[in-house]
């Protein structure tokens, strides 16, 4: 393998090593497979009568990035969070597809299968583009959107997400692998929430323990680099798409109510894209968080919670609306007749 390639992706059915998922309390993980790919899904226990819902984390990240998040909202919703697949505690696909469009097929697989749709989908980041994708392709199985700093294509790249490009370049991520071979799992950490979040100093010690475990964890997978590396590739490749095929193509035929976050301190995806994201998404709501950073649903959980209820509050249908302050908005008829290939159930 010279040295500018990949490590190679582990043909279907090699044995692959088992790293216990980090466990937060309340929630359950179990395993879903669906034929071609195995993915982690993470809930918590859910009242009676709540409405189903998926949650999508970004690039590099996992279903614990909605652990702070979700509990603030099971009185609402059934929650699950997936782990997208090579990353958490979901192996790699068998074939090897770590681009946008093979995250939304796996997400459209799993909805299909498990016959939780529609859902209120949340996607961040990377998830953000895989949830949009979703959206537009299959609006049945979506009852809402609501997106954190959707990885959706800028002109002008922020200056963080540039070794995101990066390590899309072939052999970029075996040398970046040489380059931090001494650094601890403390150490990139710190390097990644100074990344993500507005102000790092918000991440309590529990909660720095717990991306420490997590990081440990990952950096015990053989396919830990491959998976980041490849899915960095498919986001550049996302964006450089013509035609339907783009990324904002496809947000604008989204049909479900869609709320949209965007941190202000936000170094992956500028705050300047909110407003072309509001135009974007016909029947969206924007929710502007000046002092928040790339993951707004871990850094300020509870305002990201209280918009989403507003949010639902104010796309409820009229006959289940609660009467206070309740509104409806008209939604224009979608166009669903471009449907991913591939996306049947397995039998």
């Amino acid at each position: 393998m010279s040295s500018t390639d990949l490590p190679p992706v582990p043909p279907a059915g090699d044995a692959l090593p088992r790293v216990a998922p980090v466990r937060v309390d309340g929630e359950r993980v179990r395993s879903a497979a669906l034929g071609g790919v195995t993915l982690s899904v993470r809930s918590r226990p859910a009242g009676k009568g709540v409405e189903p819902a998926l949650f999508l984390h970004g690039l590099g990240g996992s279903s614990q990035n909605w652990s702070a998040l979700m509990p603030l909202l099971d009185d609402l919703l059934d929650c699950e969070a997936v782990d997208l697949p090579g990353f958490g505690d979901s192996p790699p696909p068998d074939d090897g597809d770590y681009s946008i469009t093979g995250h939304t097929r796996a997400v459209v697989r799993y909805l299909e299968t498990s016959g939780r749709g529609p859902v209120h989908l949340f996607g961040n980041s990377m998830g953000g583009a895989v949830a949009t994708k979703v959206a537009a392709l299959r609006p049945g199985l979506v009852r809402s959107l609501t997106l954190v700093s959707p990885a959706l294509p800028e002109l002008r790249v922020q200056r963080g997400a540039v070794p995101t490009g990066l390590l899309a370049v072939p052999g970029v991520a075996l040398l970046f692998t040489r380059l931090t071979r001494e650094w601890t799992p403390e150490q990139r950490v710190r390097g990644v929430l100074g990344l993500t979040y507005g102000d790092p100093g918000r991440v309590t010690e529990e909660g720095l323990a717990a991306a420490v475990a997590e990081m440990e964890r990952r950096q015990r997978l053989p396919y830990f680099w491959d998976a980041m590396a490849r899915s960095a590739r498919g986001i550049v490749d996302a964006y450089t798409l013509a035609g339907r095929h783009r990324l904002w193509r496809h947000a604008e035929r989204v049909t479900a109510p869609t709320l949209l976050v965007y941190g202000g301190r936000d170094r992956l995806v500028s705050f300047r894209m909110a407003r072309r994201a509001a135009r974007a998404f016909r029947d969206s709501r924007l929710l502007a968080l000046p002092e928040a950073g790339h993951v707004a649903m871990m850094e300020c959980p509870d305002t990201v919670a209280r918009a989403f209820r507003e949010f639902l509050r104010d796309t409820a249908p009229a006959e289940t609306a609660p009467p206070a302050g309740g509104s409806t908005r008209e939604r224009r008829p979608g166009d669903a007749d471009d449907v991913l290939a591939a996306t049947e159930t397995e039998s």
